[in-house]
């Protein structure tokens, strides 16, 4: 039974299957892709959000600098690339990740692979529809044809927003507002979600909170992707065509306004500000691997999906290499923590036809992503089903339109019916983490076949460097790093040293008698007696407070320990991926002196593992529950029909 569950598909049994249409789905699909159509469908899953979005939030982190951020996440996601590359000239047929790990470690893996690829295309989508809506949203708002008396298309908040963002928020504002924070000054998502809430038609107690844009863009996509690949293909192209116009525009107008003194500190918050936004930045570059699905759509797939991949992370990092200059030279780095730091920047120096053309463009960037992403998740789940894991329905291939028909319907839904009430920042990291483990398991399928000599190889391998002399030596010199020059932080985290909360999170999580307390306190602090209880803004005061000054407050506070300090098991709990890391790093450590193991695929191991730290506990425990739901699939249903099962019980008839 054991042996069973990593029972693996040959590479030339891959192959074979393909020629024949696999057997009872005898419709194969269209070969219609070229280096340049890769190339595109690389582009427009790769620039979306990063571009429009987070490149502000990163740049305020880290300054100019952010640069070599971008610099650096490029290397490390072409690293994942490389093999990604290998796989796909090796066994160039659909089901990216998933058909890979059939080949290196067998079923079971290949099966937790292609469940957890559903959190990368499927929910990932979720957020590119939820961030399309934003962006939709806001470009309405800001029509104005005073000739028709339009001043702005205005939609109903409730309708603009999913159920969970509209609840969350409303709590945290009234937690906010009882502490003192007056309405006025709460952040514009809190006060939006809020207003989403208390505006939303109810029947009895239940608000209708739904959001209907995100709704009409899966439908919309579902429909394109359904239609066929030549008119998917034609529609991410003149989409990426439009979007690479408008970046070309931003850089060529915007050059104009650089002001190189914007420039100066180029890295104001040091290294550690540069890091604080690897996640962001090294999401933005999600999407490359969705290339990978399409391969049995491709003329030369063993030839054209390397150079597709590669040529697109090239091309994205010089733009948001050119961007991010662009952006901290025409205003002050600090000042692009926001959402749209594109049309803010045009706003800041009274562009207003640029503001209005980037959202324009920031509208069919991510319709791009959204297309890429949803024509990838059903050609993994026909890839599934031609191996018996999946209902033989899932890889019908349509007569006429020669797409998997059922499965992109199916995906639709999964889709849609979530994006109208799931919270973006958990639809986020959950894709997040589905990604990064595909990304880990891809490298380790290269190293594990590196010296098999049964493997048919493709056209293209992964430069050989041994990672033996390299590695090692890394990793003994992090270590004395770490307790030489940061021994304070190693020191704490090894001996689990109790910390404060931060401010906002203290505040929320206070009832109202010792919310009463601490508005007492602060009164006789500042001598502000004569004041009404309201007319103290709490969570204010505390954040002006200096470190040394806020933990001394908090340490006084007449409140239960557990809402004040994170200690034990609460704040060991988080640090539990960081030791998981860290593990595996000395088996790596040892395989790589053992084994002659290739540097570039461990490396990309290594830091898309450390990504997978960085998102925290609570991440790791949703992804877990998503995979024992997913083994429970698989032994009701996959391991029974699994067509390598069938071979198996054939022979032993």
């Amino acid at each position: 039974m054991f042996e069973n569950l990593f029972r693996k598909k040959s590479v030339a049994k891959i192959l074979e299957d393909a020629e024949k249409g696999y057997g009872d789905h005898e419709s194969s699909l269209h070969k219609t892709l070229t280096v340049r159509d890769l190339t595109a469908f690389g582009i427009a899953a790769i620039i979306g959000a990063g571009i429009f979005s987070t490149i502000g939030k990163a740049s305020a982190d880290g300054g100019p600098a952010v640069i070599f951020l971008f610099i650096f996440t490029a290397i490390a996601c072409s690293f994942a690339a490389f093999a990604y590359a290998e796989f796909a000239s090796m066994v160039p047929v659909s089901g990216s990740a998933y058909t890979y790990s059939y080949v290196a470690f067998g079923e079971i893996v290949a099966w937790i692979i292609g469940w957890s690829l559903i959190m990368e295309y499927a929910i990932g989508n979720i957020t590119v529809a939820i961030s399309w809506s934003d962006y939709l949203t806001g470009l309405l708002s800001s029509i104005h044809i005073p000739a028709l008396g339009i001043k702005g298309i205005h939609l109903p908040d409730w309708m603009t927003m999913d159920y969970l963002s509209a609840y969350n928020g409303h709590q945290h504002a009234e937690a906010l507002i009882n502490a003192g924070k007056s309405y006025a000054n709460l952040d514009d998502a809190t006060r939006l979600a809020n207003n989403a809430w208390i505006t939303a038609p109810r029947i009895g107690n239940f608000h209708i909170v739904a959001d209907l844009p995100a709704l009409f863009i899966i439908i919309l996509i579902t429909w394109l992707v359904y239609r066929g690949m030549k008119e998917s293909k034609n529609a991410s192209n003149a989409m990426v065509v439009v979007k690479l116009a408008v970046i070309m525009l931003v850089l060529a107008v915007g050059v104009f306004y650089v002001d190189t003194a914007n420039w100066d500190p180029f890295a104001p918050n040091g290294v550690s500000g540069v890091l604080k936004g690897v996640s962001a930045v090294f999401f933005a570059y999600i999407g490359f691997d969705a290339i990978s699905t399409t391969a049995e759509e491709c003329k030369d797939p063993q030839r054209d999906l390397p150079r597709g991949m590669m040529w697109a992370i090239i091309i994205c990092t010089v733009l948001y290499v050119a961007i991010a200059l662009v952006l901290t030279g025409i205003v002050k780095y600090d000042t692009l923590a926001v959402g749209d730091p594109l049309a803010f920047v045009f706003d800041q120096i009274d562009m207003k036809v640029m503001s209005g053309i980037i959202a324009v463009s920031a509208v069919f960037a991510m319709a791009s992503v959204l297309l890429v992403f949803q024509m990838g998740q059903p050609r993994i789940w026909m890839s599934m089903s031609r191996d018996g894991l999946l209902p033989k329905r899932f890889s019908k291939i349509h007569p006429v339109y020669k797409t998997p028909s059922f499965a992109t319907i199916v995906v639709g839904f999964v889709v849609a019916v979530p994006s109208l009430f799931m919270n973006l920042t958990i639809v986020t990291d959950l894709c997040s983490i589905g990604t990064l483990f595909a990304f880990v398991l891809v490298c380790a399928g290269v190293l594990v076949l590196q010296n098999r000599p049964d493997v048919q190889r493709g056209k293209f391998r992964i430069p050989y460097v041994n990672s033996k002399f390299i590695i090692p030596v890394v990793f003994i010199a992090l270590i004395v790093l770490g307790f030489t020059r940061f021994k304070e932080q190693t020191t704490e985290f090894v001996t689990n040293k109790a910390r404060v909360f931060d401010p906002v999170s203290f505040i929320t999580s206070l009832d109202k008698n010792e919310l009463n307390n601490v508005q007492l306190q602060i009164r006789e602090n500042q001598q502000l007696q004569h004041l009404p209880q309201q007319s103290i803004d709490t969570e204010a005061y505390l954040a002006e407070l200096s470190e040394t000054e806020y933990q001394s407050f908090v340490s006084q506070s007449k409140v239960a320990d557990s809402k004040k300090i994170e200690s034990g098991w609460g704040l060991f709990k988080h640090k539990i991926p960081m030791y998981i890391f860290l593990i595996i790093c000395v088996f790596v450590t040892y395989y790589c002196i053992t084994k002659n193991l290739s540097l570039i695929p461990v490396l990309g191991l290594l830091s898309c593992l450390y990504m997978m730290c960085e998102l925290g506990i609570s991440n790791w425990i949703g992804f877990g529950i998503w995979l024992f739901i997913g083994l429970i699939v698989y032994f009701l249903y996959g391991a029974k029909h699994s067509k390598l099962n069938a071979a198996y019980k054939a022979e032993k008839q």
